[in-house]
């Protein structure tokens, strides 16, 4: 019996020699082991046809499951199989309110397909409305209000059934279609205007027989298919009907974030038009990658189409909203203080930090149909807080050629690595132990190095009035015992007073936050109760205050107080809507040589150093730019804004 092949191998060069193996137990030949033989030719050809053909045969199988497909066309059919439809792309929209200044008349039309635009780093968008809105005046005058414009053009398909073709199919063949904006009409025929509006419908339960739906599938080549139903799951067309697919076309995100708006056309006959933005755009996103699909259908599918998990709110809000990065959901019972009858949700944009009004409410009113009872979808912002590393690194000059600069350029590209590798999702703790460890192995130069933290959050203040504000950092801050040296520090604003002063926040150490201001770079206390700090909770909260405009933050003008302390760990974690990020900006990296042979340990210290119990703080103020310098017994830390 001869001896068995071994065919687990298909690479060319092993299959040849399996070839050759097989052959040399055989006595017909005995010229196949000789490269300039006639035979070697035929090995090789049989090589090649077993090798395509072993390829072919391994292609197949992976496209045959979702969790192996490589290929869209197969991802999106096996996703379709479970229900699920590939999102297609998603344009940016905004909410305008539109004044027309010159308007006379009872009433006034803005028609669909009313254009405005806007520019984006040089280049011009054009947004325009999917629907008509008439209206009266308002004291004269003509004011739309929550005007929601979409970026890209209005585009319509039309297709006139034809009951003969079995074949015949209404496709949306434009890729960057934006199946959220798709209207489907029907006509009666050429001869008959009376026009029916079909809706979308993933529930079969609620249709019957005369219900005018339709379905949507994605299909072949990035495109989508709109189908119809057979008078028994929704209403049939007939010979001679007139299907319109009316939808935009979009450039997905390029126009994220646009704020100012100006109308591109009269509306009504008039050019006299105020637009003023009131949620700026968002929302828009490229087509679902394969890996989405792929993560996202079986997700969908376990959700049933109804929202009762927090599991089932991630898996709807990403099939609903395309410009997901990171989703955290918790209960009302979860919250702080619990508040039930609640579902809370933040959200990560792709690109952004937080999403507008306008695409909250537009995700909620999207989820009010999965809803399990009276539970009601809140969706939160997003609380970043950043932690700002102060890292000093010895190194062994004996063990390379690298200087100073080398080697923290080098640790500052494997800390920016890490964060977002480990960090910038919800969920994600920052590990100390991990971080100097990634920072130790950075160079195989580095022998140690010595990092603290501190961590900081932004505050946004109201300007029009006296408000109360709370940071929550939802980690325990440093504080050995009441007294301690003040943790707290901020960038400067000004308040609803006379003096014109630049004022800033700090701490008292026994639990209260202080109003602070520098004359000659002395401190002075404006207000020794301004609020109060929770060291074990973290939180911090701003009482009855006036914030009337806010110093440049980083040397650039903002609209943000940098709220910056000290946690009690070196491991951080992120809670509930938290999300954590390392500012390689702001951090320090500093390398020195190690110095230890040398000195044999005489005179042997650290660049870093612990917090001291006492100190003193002074500032210079130069423009807009003020830096305060607290420096203590054995200890010096710097902070400049």
């Amino acid at each position: 019996m001869a001896e068995r092949t071994d065919i687990t191998e298909l690479d060319f060069d092993a299959i040849k020699a399996n070839l050759k193996t097989f052959l040399s137990k055989q006595d017909e030949f005995t010229d196949y082991d000789f490269e300039g033989s006639g035979m070697a030719v035929l090995l090789d050809l049989l090589a090649y046809n077993t090798h395509y053909q072993a390829v072919y045969a391994n292609m197949l199988a992976n496209e045959m499951f979702l969790d192996s497909a490589d290929l869209r066309n197969s991802v999106v059919s096996h996703a379709k199989h479970i229900g699920y439809t590939a999102r297609s792309a998603r344009s940016p929209f905004a909410t305008l309110a539109v004044t027309v200044n010159d308007a006379t008349g009872s009433t006034l039309t803005m028609p669909k397909g009313t254009a405005f635009t806007t520019t984006i780093d040089g280049v011009s968008y054009n947004y325009v409305t999917n629907v008509a809105r008439s209206i009266t005046p308002t004291s004269g005058v003509f004011t739309f209000s929550n005007v929601k414009v979409y970026e890209g053009t209005l585009v319509t398909n039309r297709y006139t059934v034809d009951t003969s073709n079995a074949n015949q199919r209404f496709l949306i063949k434009n890729t960057n279609a934006d199946t959220s904006t798709l209207k489907v009409t029907v006509q009666n025929s050429s001869t008959d205007s009376i026009t029916t509006a079909h809706t979308l419908t993933e529930d079969v339960t609620s249709v019957n027989s005369t219900s005018a739906v339709y379905f949507l599938d994605a299909v072949e080549d990035s495109q989508y298919e709109v189908k119809f139903g057979d008078n028994i799951l929704g209403k049939a067309l007939s010979n001679g009907n007139i299907v319109s697919l009316e939808y935009v076309v979009t450039n997905a995100a390029d126009s994220n974030g646009a704020s100012t708006f100006t109308n591109a056309s009269s509306i009504g006959g008039f050019t006299n038009i105020d637009v003023v933005t009131s949620s700026s755009s968002g929302g828009g996103a490229l087509a679902e990658s394969v890996d989405s699909i792929k993560f996202n259908a079986p997700k969908k599918y376990s959700s049933q189409n109804r929202a009762v998990t927090t599991n089932d709110y991630k898996a709807l809000v990403r099939s609903l909203y395309a410009n997901v990065q990171s989703i955290q959901v918790w209960g009302g019972e979860d919250n702080n203080p619990p508040t039930y009858g609640r579902v809370f949700i933040a959200i990560k944009p792709t690109s952004g930090v937080t999403l507008t009004n306008s695409v909250k409410d537009s995700i909620v009113t999207s989820l009010n149909s999965y809803n399990v009872g009276s539970v009601i979808p809140v969706i939160v912002d997003t609380v970043i807080t950043y932690i700002v590393p102060e890292v000093y690194i010895k190194y062994d000059s004996k063990t390379t050629t690298k200087t100073d600069t080398d080697i923290e350029t080098l640790v500052t590209t494997a800390i920016t690595n890490f964060s977002t590798s480990n960090l910038e999702q919800f969920g994600n703790m920052f590990r100390y132990s991990k971080f100097i460890k990634i920072v130790d192995d950075t160079d195989a130069s580095i022998l140690s190095n010595i990092t603290r933290l501190k961590v900081y959050q932004y505050l946004t203040p109201n300007t029009s009035g006296t408000n109360t504000y709370t940071i929550n950092f939802e980690n325990s801050l440093f504080h050995p015992h009441s007294g301690h040296t003040t943790i707290l520090e901020t960038t400067g604003f000004n308040i609803n007073d006379s003096s014109g002063r630049e004022y800033f926040l700090d701490d008292d150490g026994s639990g209260n936050v202080r109003l602070i201001y520098y004359v000659g770079g002395v401190k002075t206390i404006q207000n020794s109760t301004q609020g109060t700090i929770d060291y074990s909770s973290g939180t911090i909260t701003i009482s009855d205050i006036h914030i009337t405009t806010v110093s440049n933050v980083d040397g650039a003008a903002s609209t943000k107080i940098r709220v910056k302390t000290q946690p009690s760990s070196n491991d951080v974690v992120p809670v509930r809507q938290q999300l954590l990020e390392i500012d390689t900006a702001n951090m320090i990296v500093d390398a020195s040589l190690d110095t230890y042979e040398t000195n044999a340990g005489v005179g042997y210290t650290t660049n870093a150093s612990s917090y001291s119990a006492t100190g003193t703080t002074s500032s210079t103020t130069t423009g807009t730019s003020t830096t305060v310098t607290t420096t203590g017994a054995g200890s010096g830390s710097t902070s400049s804004y």
